[in-house]
């Protein structure tokens, strides 16, 4: 299978601040592809280009085929997207916030409705198609959300890290209904996640970012046996010099450290 991402040299700068600093990599057509760093990192950042969102400051980008600065169009329906942050219509019922999705992008009624069906099926939402969203837990609307984001067939689908804030058993069903998606349609996927263990599990290939640069790529198993490490959290460390727990404190810890800091000064 050939490239269906490229990125060659790609940078980001935001002042003095460079949020990615030349990267370059590719993602097979097909595979589930994750990028392994810490909050700040420069993840959130990439798929924001990746997606049209920013404009990079340099460097290249291909989707599909497409040039991501030239052919913005193309590019925006190649790809489906699920936000860090939540997106949906809580005042719509999930079958409102699909057709919406599916009149932004010119979907024909008879396909709008057997792939609304299909998909609510695939995420197990069917039953509640009729219910108001902001009666959802925050594991149905992640669902919604990846179904919605396949409405239009794209051939990425990019997730930012999709599972956070919610509770260890419903990022694993999570999980189980994007490689589920992965296997049944043949869809690319693109994730960004601080959680070690997703990347360890889900990911065919996971690049490593800290500081906006790239410090390893390769499977779970490549990166383990490059650093001669028995984990991947321990690859990580190797190769970032440092843990990525402390990105993955909760926030009655990080207000804990804040004071005795404060306290200190």
């Amino acid at each position: 299978m050939g490239n269906i991402i490229e990125v060659k040299s790609l940078s980001k700068s935001f002042g003095d601040l460079k949020a990615v600093n030349k990267i370059s990599f590719s993602v097979k057509e097909g595979e589930i592809f994750a990028f392994l760093g810490p909050n700040g990192a420069g993840k959130s950042t990439t798929i924001k280009m990746l997606t049209t969102i920013l404009t990079p400051t340099k460097g290249s980008i291909k989707l599909n085929g497409f040039d991501v600065a030239k052919q913005g169009n193309e590019v925006r329906k190649s790809f489906g997207i699920v936000f860090q942050d939540p997106s949906l219509d809580d005042d719509l019922t999930a079958l409102e916030n699909m057709s919406l999705h599916g009149a932004l992008y010119s979907v024909p009624k008879k396909v709008l409705e057997e792939r609304t069906k299909q998909l609510l099926q695939i995420v197990e939402l069917w039953n509640r198609k009729d219910d108001l969203v902001k009666h959802f837990s925050g594991g149905m609307k992640r669902r919604l959300e990846i179904a919605r984001g396949l409405l239009h067939h794209p051939r990425v689908l990019f997730l930012d890290e999709p599972t956070i804030g919610l509770d260890p058993q419903t990022r694993n069903h999570i999980w189980n209904y994007v490689k589920d998606l992965n296997e049944k349609e043949g869809i690319t996927i693109f994730f960004t996640t601080h959680y070690m263990e997703e990347a360890d599990k889900v990911a065919e290939r996971i690049a490593i970012i800290d500081y906006g640069k790239i410090v390893g790529m390769g499977s779970s198993k490549e990166l383990k046996k490059k650093t001669k490490k028995r984990s991947l959290e321990d690859a990580f460390i190797s190769l970032a010099g440092k843990q990525i727990r402390e990105e993955e404190a909760s926030n009655v810890d990080r207000l804990r450290t804040h004071a005795r800091m404060h306290r200190k000064r």
